[in-house]
């Protein structure tokens, strides 16, 4: 399009305007450099040669441009075969340099399926299930399916019964506290005390096997009592055992506790506060070192727990140290436990008297026909449980152990639920791993005490 400007004149007659416009074609060809072009003059001279790009540099204000650079943080599997991971946890952790960002724990690689198996066996067959969960502390897993069919039944374990399950049940809360303290000072760098710790537990399951024949998987509490009678001898050897199991725990507390290396490694790691501690689900010391002050022993006494004298332990801090701290206190009031069961245990049968439910005895089964049948019976099918559900928990070393059971009338459970103690504690590695060194996940770990049997069921 063109414009052209016509003056007005009047010797010519002609009209004035101001712009005349004459559509013709313009024929140009139109070019626009593109960015291939353009790149060839984007050096530092605009005809680029292999000398000025070796030797010439492109300088912006006065200041060489920055070389932009991305960093990425590293992630590591911590286990499942790390020694320190105490079991088959496999903690797949963010790290930034050697600060924890993200600590996301795995599970599931020791399931068994034990609650579908309860479902599928009789409630006596049912019960060696509960020594393969937390199997550092046996016979408190007994207590909580013991106490849970007793509640089905509507039946109670006689005074004797119960004394000795209160027994057995702080022998086992010793041995894991023992191998819980030892085992985290062995973490922080000290082996010592994990040899004083490991020789005591030692002592315990040859109790354990003096009293059913077996160390660790003791299949010893029954629904309506015991397997058998304390043996001769035995509570004037559990005296002597605890007589030196507390200067034992002086000595510990002596080379670990006072340590400033030991110390320095705990203190302020993993830190917790109540309220994220119950948001959390926490129990146990877990939750104790907080503060809180919760003990089902003491809140909802069961097996005659009432009877005893003895003293909930809380922290202040809720860190690593508290806890170590919180389990040396508990060791030693269970030895105070203890020690009242062998002043005041009384004398009398150690199983309820319902025939239909207790298993004879051995001289009684050889002696009488129908002792004989009732074993047989009871062997083979089991005592048929009246409907109902029931969910009866336990205060285990480690937390709280809840049983939710459900019985259709028959001898087998329609439904078993198992609320385990390490199971949420396991979830707060995700809460309390993040900020942490990855030095200090060990550490962390070994003092929240878990164990896999007990999580992954």
């Amino acid at each position: 399009m063109q414009y052209l400007r016509v003056l007005s004149l009047k010797k010519y007659n002609l009209y004035q305007c101001r712009y005349l416009t004459i559509h013709s074609p313009v024929c140009a060809h139109k070019w626009f450099p593109d960015a291939e072009f353009i790149k060839q003059f984007s050096g530092p001279v605009i005809f680029r040669t292999d000398t000025t790009d070796k030797y010439y540099k492109m300088i912006y204000n006065s200041q060489m441009r920055p070389v932009e650079r991305k960093l990425k943080n590293m992630w590591i599997n911590f286990g499942p075969q790390h020694p320190a991971a105490h079991g088959v946890l496999r903690l797949i952790l963010e790290l930034d340099g050697e600060t924890v960002v993200r600590a996301d724990p795995h599970i599931g690689f020791l399931h068994r399926a034990t609650e579908k198996l309860m479902e599928h066996k009789h409630y006596n067959q049912s019960l060696p299930f509960m020594d393969r969960l937390d199997y550092v502390s046996t016979i408190a897993n007994e207590q909580g399916f013991a106490l849970a069919v007793e509640t089905l039944l509507n039946i109670e374990a006689p005074p004797r019964a119960k004394a000795i399950r209160v027994l057995c049940s702080e022998l086992c809360r010793i041995a894991n506290h023992l191998l819980n303290i030892s085992g985290t000072i062995l973490d922080a760098g000290g082996i010592t005390p994990f040899f004083w710790m490991c020789e005591e537990r030692e002592k315990i399951y040859e109790l354990f096997e003096r009293l059913c024949g077996a160390r660790v998987h003791c299949a010893y509490l029954r629904p309506g009592g015991v397997s058998q009678d304390l043996p001769i001898g035995f509570l004037d050897d559990v005296h002597e055992l605890c007589m030196k199991l507390g200067e034992r725990c002086d000595e510990t507390e002596d080379v670990a506790t006072g340590n400033r290396l030991y110390y320095a490694r705990t203190a302020g790691i993993g830190v917790v506060s109540a309220h994220e501690a119950i948001n959390l689900g926490f129990t146990g010391p877990m939750l104790r070192c907080t503060g809180v002050k919760w003990d089902l022993r003491i809140t909802q006494p069961y097996d005659g727990y009432d009877l005893y004298d003895f003293d909930v332990v809380v922290g202040t801090f809720g860190d690593s140290y508290d806890r170590h701290l919180l389990r040396l206190e508990e060791l030693r009031q269970s030895l105070r436990i203890i020690n009242q069961v062998i002043d005041t245990i009384p004398e009398g049968e150690i199983r309820t008297d319902d025939s239909k439910i207790c298993l004879p005895t051995r001289i009684e089964m050889k002696t009488s026909m129908e002792s004989l049948i009732h074993h047989f019976k009871l062997c083979t099918e089991g005592y048929r449980v009246p409907p109902g559900a029931t969910y009866t928990a336990v205060e285990c070393p480690k937390g709280e152990l809840g049983l939710y059971m459900v019985a259709d009338g028959s001898s087998k459970p329609y439904r078993v639920h198992i609320r385990p103690c390490s199971y949420t504690h396991v979830l707060g590695l995700s809460v309390l791993g993040p900020k942490l060194m990855l030095a200090d996940i060990a550490i962390l770990i070994a003092t929240i005490d878990i164990v896999f049997g007990d999580i992954d069921r």
